[in-house]
């Protein structure tokens, strides 16, 4: 079977979209694993929900976990593992998805391809190597170009220095397009615009 790469920039609907997948598959008889990465603790420990509202409990990957060893036989139990988040996952865990595939299940990640600097993150570089396909979940900057950037932000303050990780929602993050994201600052109607659009 196959592995696919769904990604895009923070606000880009990719929550929303494998939780929608998940009910699809499970509507026609199939069975489906709803997986994310522990550190994403945004929601509650286990939950996985869109900033639609869309919500359901998923199974927790340990930084240290083996694929295998939380979803014993796999591919014997599931037509379909859905990963939420997997720019978290280590090389290694996607390495165990690619073998998963290989075996016979379909593997759909969601996720960031980059972090607030335009970094690639562990997980989804290593996801963009073994993926059989990559698909842009798209967004708008507020300007109204294509946003590429996950613009970490403080007050109205682009931020371009910290931790890779640092887990937070649109209180923290915007989606920018490249030229937005070099002035350093956000403008104040776009940040009231996007407070008032995700409240």
């Amino acid at each position: 079977m196959k592995m696919y790469f769904y990604y895009g920039a923070m606000g880009s609907s990719k929550t929303a979209n494998a939780l929608m997948t998940r009910f699809s598959w499970e509507d026609k008889g199939k069975k489906v694993a709803l997986l994310k990465p522990s550190i994403d603790n945004r929601d509650g420990v286990d939950i996985v929900k869109s900033r639609a509202g869309l919500m359901a409990k998923a199974i927790l990957i340990y930084p240290d976990s083996n694929i295998c060893d939380v979803l014993p036989d796999p591919v014997e139990e599931y037509d379909n593992l859905i990963v939420d988040e997997a720019q978290f996952l280590s090389k290694a865990q996607v390495d165990e998805l690619r073998e998963i595939a290989d075996h016979g299940t379909f593997v759909m990640c969601y996720g960031l391809k980059a972090d607030f600097l335009g970094n690639l993150f562990e997980g989804s570089k290593r996801i963009l190597e073994l993926a059989d396909s990559l698909r842009e979940i798209v967004t708008m900057c507020p300007c109204g170009k294509k946003a590429i950037m996950n613009a970490r932000y403080s007050g109205n303050r682009i931020l371009y220095e910290g931790e890779q990780v640092v887990v937070g929602g649109n209180e923290s993050y915007m989606a920018l397009c490249h030229r937005c994201y070099k002035k350093g600052i956000i403008p104040s109607e776009a940040l009231e615009n996007f407070t008032l659009e995700t409240d």
